[in-house]
C-alpha cells in the first residue's frame, strides 16, 4: 500500500508552462521540415544525443547547435539551433500555478526539470522557483530524466520516500521510472484534466 502522500512534483515546461513542441512545431513549418523532425532527433540515441548531453550540462551551446545541426543533417533536414532556443521560453499556465501554490501550502514541493544553460537562457519565471521546497535541474545535478537518479535525488533532498509523491510530466518516458519507484504518476496532456486527477489524489481543492 503505498504511503500518504507528503510531496506533490511538477516538471516544467509542458506542465507549469506551454510545452516547447509547440516551438518545436513552429520552427518546423517555418523551416520546411516534416511535423515531428525535431522531437524524432531527441529521441534517437536520446542518452548521448547532442540535446541530452546539453541538458545534463556535458557540452556547451556552441558545440550544442554544431552537433545539433549536424544530426538534423543527417536525418535529411536542415535547422537553426539558435533561433530555434530563440522561441523556447513559453508561456506560464496560471491554473496550474495555482494548483502549485495550494500544494505548497500542505505538502512538500519540488520542480523537477530537463531544462540547459544557454546564452540565450532567462530568468524570466525565477519568481516560480518560491514556490517549490526542491529544485532539480539536469543542467546543475549532471543527470536528467528519465534516469532515476534524476528522481531520487529529488526525493533525498526532500526526506521521502518515493512512494510518497506523485509526479506530473507531459511525457510517458519520464514517467515511467518514477512510477517503476513507487511514485504516483499524472500525464499532463490537458492541464485541467491533470489538476481534476491531481485534486482526487491529494484530497485539496486545486481551481
Amino acid at each position: 500500500m503505498p504511503l500518504p502522500i507528503e510531496a506533490v512534483l511538477f516538471d516544467f515546461g509542458g506542465v507549469l508552462s506551454t510545452s516547447p513542441f509547440d516551438a518545436f512545431e513552429d520552427h518546423e513549418r517555418s523551416h520546411g521540415l516534416p511535423a515531428g523532425f525535431i522531437r524524432s532527433l531527441n529521441a534517437a540515441n536520446h542518452h548521448h544525443n547532442a540535446w541530452a548531453r546539453l541538458e545534463r550540462n556535458d557540452i556547451g551551446f556552441d558545440q550544442f547547435c554544431a552537433e545539433f545541426e549536424a544530426e538534423a543533417v543527417a536525418a535529411g533536414g536542415r535547422l537553426d539551433a539558435r533561433a530555434l532556443f530563440a522561441t523556447m521560453a513559453g508561456e506560464m499556465r496560471p491554473g496550474m500555478l495555482e494548483a502549485v501554490r495550494r500544494c505548497h501550502e500542505h505538502f512538500k514541493t519540488g520542480l523537477l526539470t530537463n531544462n540547459f544553460i544557454t546564452p540565450l537562457t532567462t530568468t524570466r519565471h525565477h519568481d516560480v522557483l518560491d514556490l517549490f521546497d526542491v529544485v532539480v535541474q539536469s543542467a546543475v545535478v549532471g543527470v536528467r530524466k528519465p534516469d532515476p537518479r534524476f528522481y531520487l535525488l529529488a526525493c533525498d533532498e526532500l526526506g521521502i520516500r518515493p512512494t510518497a509523491a506523485v509526479f506530473l510530466d507531459d511525457l510517458g518516458v519520464n514517467l515511467k521510472p518514477a512510477r517503476a519507484l513507487g511514485m504516483r504518476t499524472i500525464k499532463v496532456v490537458e492541464p485541467a484534466d491533470a489538476l481534476v486527477e491531481l485534486e482526487a489524489l491529494v484530497g485539496i481543492p486545486l481551481r
